[in-house]
């Protein structure tokens, strides 16, 4: 393995270190700790829904135990369930809500129920709450939410537009788990997988007041050309919505917001930070991190990336974090956002004759559909690609980037990180 390569791979652990959900949780306690003092009398309960569900509710758990706080239960809703785990968890389907995730809202019902006046509620949401729980409200069909998730995410929305969406149509989202725990204090702690670290975005905002109306709903499926797609249940509520004939969602200022703590936030820019910390301890320099959020076309962001450590000096280290989109042809392969950006890169590092290397892989160890977290490719990348018959310039017009780049040795392969604050991408100009 190359040097460079080496040194990426440091960075990208040193990202994932910064938004560990275990240690987002320990940090966040001792913030609230005077709520958690003002309760203490009173049962604490412990919610998490997420990728990182397990870690943050651990951790939780063993924050409230060193504290001596009686923890009177909870709900973990994961990717998968433990019958012998410590509280209560179930599984729900990601990343498009299925029966489990209907049965999943459902216990969460059932454990707002349970919290009584004056508990104190630890609140954890990270990446996949909006799925994991995706149960529609009253009017949707289940299938129809199901179906304008899959139209959002094909049709490349940015995330950020996709939550303010399907938020409007689910069961928790858009505020309505703190209407229903608005009896209790609630902590609550977010890992951000979305950009700007906007509390109404992550997780599709269940404890966060919705500020859009649904007008403006309507303008962001017209503006992704899905306005005639989208099922009937889904449009025809919308406009009830906007005719008030239909309950608007918890808005800024409403009472039920009245008891929930500011929301302790960890998102990108941790990562990002402690990259470029451990970039600067390893002899790069400049180290130019951009604070642009990283959207738009993953195959454009790639060819602009590329560029761009084309002007920078030798020695160099440039890194950027958010999350691209793919638009995906009717005849397309398989790949993932990270994956796209990366062969799109090494097309142009190759097309510049630049020797320069670089790393973008999603912080959850996931990049789309293929078994990858992304991919770190060099200047020479597309050339082996190439030598090997895998035709990478097709597989980049097709989105079909993981078995070209896999032909080039430059898959990243799938893990588990226990996180999810979207995505990184490290460049490093060779010396």
């Amino acid at each position: 393995m190359a040097p460079s390569h080496s040194s990426l791979l440091r960075i990208y652990e040193a990202a994932l270190a910064a938004a560990s959900p275990s240690e987002t949780v320990r940090r966040a306690l001792t913030e609230r700790e005077v709520t958690l003092e003002l309760g203490r009398d009173r049962p604490h309960w412990i919610l998490a829904v997420g990728k990182a569900a397990p870690a943050m509710a651990q951790a939780a758990l063993e924050g409230c135990q060193q504290r001596g706080l009686h923890v009177a239960g909870g709900l973990i809703v994961g990717q998968t369930a433990d019958e012998g785990a410590t509280l209560e968890m179930v599984a729900g389907d990601h990343p498009v809500p299925g029966v489990r995730s209907r049965h999943a809202a459902d216990r969460v019902a059932a454990f707002a129920e349970r919290v009584g006046r004056d508990d104190v509620v630890i609140a954890c949401i990270s990446g996949g709450t909006s799925s994991l729980i995706g149960a529609p409200i009253a009017g949707i069909r289940s299938e129809d939410l199901a179906t304008l998730h899959a139209l959002l995410l094909g049709a490349g929305v940015p995330i950020g537009r996709i939550n303010a969406v399907r938020k409007r149509f689910s069961r928790w989202g858009a505020g309505r788990l703190a209407a229903a725990l608005d009896c209790a204090r609630v902590i609550p702690i977010l890992l951000a997988d979305v950009p700007n670290e906007d509390p109404a975005m992550i997780g599709s905002g269940p404890l966060s007041p919705d500020p859009l109306e649904a007008w403006q709903v309507e303008r962001i499926l017209r503006d992704a050309k899905l306005a005639m797609q989208v099922p009937l249940s889904i449009a025809s509520t919308l406009g009830a919505m906007r005719a008030e004939a239909v309950a608007e969602t918890p808005k800024p200022g409403s009472e039920v917001f009245a008891r929930v703590e500011d929301p302790f936030i960890v998102g990108n820019n941790a990562a990002l930070e402690a990259a470029a910390a451990e970039a600067t301890r390893a002899g790069y320099a400049p180290v130019l991190l951009s604070h642009t959020i990283l959207t738009g076309d993953a195959t454009a962001a790639g060819r602009a990336i590329a560029h761009a450590v084309a002007r920078a000096r030798a020695g160099s280290c440039l890194i950027w974090g958010g999350e691209t989109t793919v638009h995906l042809p009717d005849d397309h392969g398989l790949g993932g956002r990270c994956q796209q950006l990366a062969l799109s890169a090494a097309q142009t590092l190759d097309d510049l004759g630049v020797a320069a290397a670089l790393l973008a892989a999603g912080t959850d160890g996931r990049d789309g559909p293929a078994p990858a977290s992304g991919a770190l490719i060099d200047g020479n990348s597309w050339r082996r690609s190439r030598a090997t018959g895998a035709e990478p310039a097709r597989a980049l017009a097709r989105c079909d980037a993981y078995g070209a780049l896999l032909a080039a040795d430059a898959i990243l392969p799938a893990r588990e990180t226990g996180t999810n604050v979207m995505d990184i991408v490290v460049a490093v100009r060779e010396r």
